[in-house]
């Protein structure tokens, strides 16, 4: 059977094929092998979707359209059953993540030159935590969809042991491993025992010693960012005059996560902002609000955050640029913010290691393997390595380790 991985990403995807003995990851835009994981609807052209860069950057050039990004986020939520409205009709959320799969599984068999019967589809460890019954539909969800995209045959593997296949290829000596993939939505922990003698083995149950994962990921903590420093300048914090109350939480919360942004264009939420506007102790900052709404600056701000998000893995402080709102408006971020908005985050991580840890029944692993684009933040791989002391950290390809072996894996059952 002609095979694919597919490593479907809150903020990034990538998908890679089997051609004989050799593994390759396809080219999914341009010469690239990763894609930015959106969809970008252009009213102009009859709702005509692009994808990855180029939905990116019809948004930021101000096509009239909607933008989808961080949809795979919405298969452990309610969000799953809603709609989006388009320029003159809505469809449905799963439908246009199945068009994304369709454009991934055309390219990859653009670059195989023939039609892909069967994925290997990577999928957290926890799509749902603590609801079994839950976890299991997002996955038949996510099952269905493939199938809708296009595949003929469709089965998963967590993505952490996916990446573990990959870090295995250039093992030299046998270790205990714990992969930690720290990506979009979701953290997911792997310890498996790897070597050059283990992976010729057809049957790897027994070196899978645990799995645990937690819906933390790089889209909570750039929530997390925007509440602390960007929303304030648009009035969250503030009170209202006659009744001495805070502002309203709820839009400020919508606008700064990346599956609900699309949810605070309505009539009834601007509606409501412009009744909280004329009631606001400080209507400068409200107005702020209205221009986002009315503008539909919600993602640009969104790109914004996560642009100083990446700087303040490099340095202790950045600018978040929001001229775009008002003229020369910027809003001041450091590190020591950043860290204090996602403590509760971290504390997450630091019991995902413990469960894991615990689950395998040993004190300690001799590698951590990060991967996944969210293990760069500092404060993230402090905490691996502060319950992980005698560990050596190591990392691969921080956003292409998942897709490779996804693919190896892809190889093994179908190849």
């Amino acid at each position: 059977m002609r095979a694919a991985g597919f490593d479907f990403g809150t903020s990034n995807s990538a998908i890679g094929i089997v051609a004989g003995n050799a593994v390759a990851l396809a080219p999914v835009e341009a010469q690239e092998t990763i894609i930015p994981s959106a969809v970008f609807f252009d009213f102009a052209e009859r709702d005509k979707p692009l994808y990855g860069r180029n939905a990116v950057d019809a948004y930021v050039n101000g096509n009239d359209g909607r933008l989808m990004r961080g949809l795979k986020t919405i298969l452990s939520t309610s969000l799953i059953s809603e709609r989006t409205a388009l320029s003159k009709r809505s469809i449905p959320l799963t439908d246009v993540i199945a068009m994304f799969s369709r454009h991934l599984r055309l390219k990859a068999e653009e670059s195989m030159g023939a039609p892909i019967d069967a994925v290997v589809h990577g999928r957290p460890v926890r799509f749902v935590e603590g609801d079994d019954a839950a976890d299991a539909r997002a996955e038949s969800t996510l099952a269905a969809l493939a199938k809708q995209a296009g595949y003929g045959e469709v089965s998963f593997l967590y993505e952490p042991v996916a990446a573990a296949a990959q870090y295995e290829q250039s093992a030299t000596r046998e270790e205990l491993i714990m992969v930690a993939d720290i990506g979009g939505g979701t953290s997911d922990f792997s310890i498996v025992r790897i070597g050059p003698d283990r992976r010729r083995s057809a049957e790897r149950r027994d070196d899978i010693l645990a799995n645990t994962g937690v819906r933390v990921g790089g889209t909570d903590f750039d929530r997390n960012l925007s509440m602390q420093a960007v929303m304030p300048l648009l009035g969250l914090g503030g009170e209202l005059v006659d009744k001495q109350l805070p502002m309203p939480r709820s839009t400020y919360a919508d606008l700064a996560w990346w599956p609900t942004i699309n949810l605070c264009y309505t009539r009834k939420i601007l509606r409501e902002a412009r009744e909280v506007h004329r009631l606001a102790v400080e209507p400068e900052k409200t107005e702020r609000l209205l221009t986002v709404l009315t503008k539909q600056f919600g993602h640009r701000i969104a790109f914004a955050v996560e642009a100083g998000k990446i700087e303040l893995t490099a340095t202790e402080e950045a600018a978040i640029a929001l001229a775009y709102i008002e003229r020369n408006l910027a809003a001041s971020a450091s590190r020591a913010m950043f860290d204090e908005a996602i403590a509760a985050e971290l504390m997450r991580l630091r019991l995902a290691v413990w469960n894991c840890l615990a689950l395998a029944d040993v004190d300690g692993v001799d590698t951590v393997f990060m991967t996944g684009g969210s293990s760069l933040v500092p404060a993230v791989e402090a905490v691996i390595a502060q319950e992980l002391p005698a560990a050596a950290i190591k990392r691969g390809d921080d956003f292409l380790s998942v897709a490779l072996g996804l693919t190896l894996e892809a190889q093994a059952r179908y190849g």
